[in-house]
């Protein structure tokens, strides 16, 4: 009797064992944080965010994942002191009863869920998750203390990010549109007026000022064939007239234009795909999935890469609105050819410097920070809208492709990007050695 009876116990204890690495290891595979971003990535692709607001969402949402993973694993330190207006975050009063891996699931999931829209957006990811927990037997104080967790350092993110000047900015004065020469106008299709002109007042995370890292002046506007501004318009043209298919391959890989307007007689349709900034957040998935990397140190890839983004687009619009300068496909209409087109569409903001390399330099930089210069990987980012897949060798290769696809997509002079690669790979290298470096 008394040998059945150990028996019995042995074999509810090797069931409870197995129980707890089943949740354990769920709620530690990096592959469902990943996914969990994606889905906040496809909310923001479908409610047309804009992708310097874009990088605000997954900014504020990956800190706090990674805020939950950095109390409960002294490898990963907390942002707060680094980033020098971030304050202090909330530290748990029993850690053992914290899953933190939970916690950070849960933590991203809320804050994603306030900065998007429509509300409740992400929720019902958060129910299933802890009905996930709930149905592997997760002991419910487990459950109950890791969520209490998780919504205290959401709260106290988003009490944070009150304080960068978005809420102001919305109510801001919209761009004034001139004539002067040289001066950047609305353009086809749509003549959309400037975007977001008070970007650059937003308040950064690692930067001292927006303009930190300005680049130096673009090319003096002339129409002087000799000129350099000249010559480089015409770069352009000659380049977008005779694309070879890999030319026109890459400026449709890296457009990321999250709000193509296609215009057929009357008839006027959107088409929508990731922005710049949702294209690097899959980036980080796919790579963090090739390095083998663990739960923690993708949660904390993805949030030093949201801040290189976030950072980017801040000290990209301070100089796009600063310079003001004009698309190549108005000086090309107005004296070149009337009937000419990129071969994308031209966003509706200044062109001086390109914002796609700027915050693509800066990513990179962080990217081999985390997992090295050699490597690579298949970038699957656009397979779902019908685009083929790239080869890419290093992250600093991708960040270069998605620059140069810019010339090739016919709206942006190569000055654009060699200024906006400089500047964002300058952003990239101080954020390493602000954040990551001890």
């Amino acid at each position: 009797m008394r040998i059945l009876v150990y028996a019995l116990l042995c074999a509810l204890a090797i069931s409870c064992n197995q129980k707890t690495t089943e949740y354990r290891s769920l709620f530690k595979d990096p592959l469902l944080y990943s996914k969990t971003v994606k889905q906040l990535n496809d909310i923001v692709l479908e409610n047309n965010f804009p992708p310097m607001i874009a990088s605000r969402n997954y900014a504020y949402a990956t800190i706090a994942a990674y805020e939950c993973i950095a109390a409960g694993d002294t490898t990963y330190p907390s942002l707060a002191g680094r980033i020098k207006h971030m304050p202090v975050m909330p530290i748990p009063a029993d850690p053992g009863k914290i899953d933190f891996s939970l916690s950070a699931l849960l933590a991203f999931i809320k804050v994603g869920n306030a900065v998007t829209f429509p509300e409740g957006s992400m929720m019902k990811q958060y129910d299933q998750v802890l009905h996930d927990a709930d149905s592997l037997d997760v002991p419910n104080s487990i459950i109950q203390a890791s969520a209490v967790f998780a919504d205290s350092i959401s709260s106290a993110i988003l009490k944070w990010s009150k304080g960068d000047s978005y809420a102001a900015t919305r109510g801001a004065s919209r761009y004034s549109v001139n004539d002067s020469t040289g001066r950047w106008v609305p353009t086809p299709p749509m003549y959309a007026s400037g975007l977001e002109p008070h970007w650059r007042e937003i308040r950064p995370f690692v930067l001292d000022s927006a303009s930190q890292c300005k680049p130096g002046r673009p090319p003096v506007f002339s129409m002087d064939k000799n000129s350099s501004y000249f010559q480089s318009m015409m770069e352009v043209k000659n380049t977008v007239d005779h694309l070879s298919d890999e030319q026109k391959h890459i400026a449709d890989f890296w457009d990321d234009n999250p709000f193509k307007m296609n215009v057929t007689g009357h008839v006027m349709f959107a088409t929508k795909k990731f922005s710049p900034s949702g294209h690097w957040m899959n980036i980080v998935g796919i790579a963090s999935k090739n390095a083998n990397a663990d739960f923690a140190k993708t949660v904390s890839a993805y949030a030093h890469t949201a801040i290189a983004l976030f950072d980017g687009f801040i000290s990209c619009w301070d100089e796009k609105y600063r310079s003001n300068y004009v698309r190549p496909e108005t000086i090309i209409n107005a004296h070149i050819s009337a009937d000419w087109r990129p071969y994308i569409q031209t966003p509706p903001f200044p062109s001086y410097t390109s914002g796609h390399s700027t915050i693509s330099a800066a990513a990179a930089e962080v990217m081999t920070a985390f997992y090295g210069e050699r490597l690579s990987f298949t970038d699957t980012s656009l397979l779902e809208f019908g685009i083929a897949n790239r080869e890419i060798k290093s992250f600093r290769e991708a960040a270069q492709e998605a620059s140069i696809s810019r010339l090739y997509g016919g709206i942006h002079y190569r000055f654009d990007l060699d200024s906006g690669n400089a500047a964002g790979k300058r952003l990239g290298g101080i954020i390493v050695t602000r954040l990551l470096k001890n």
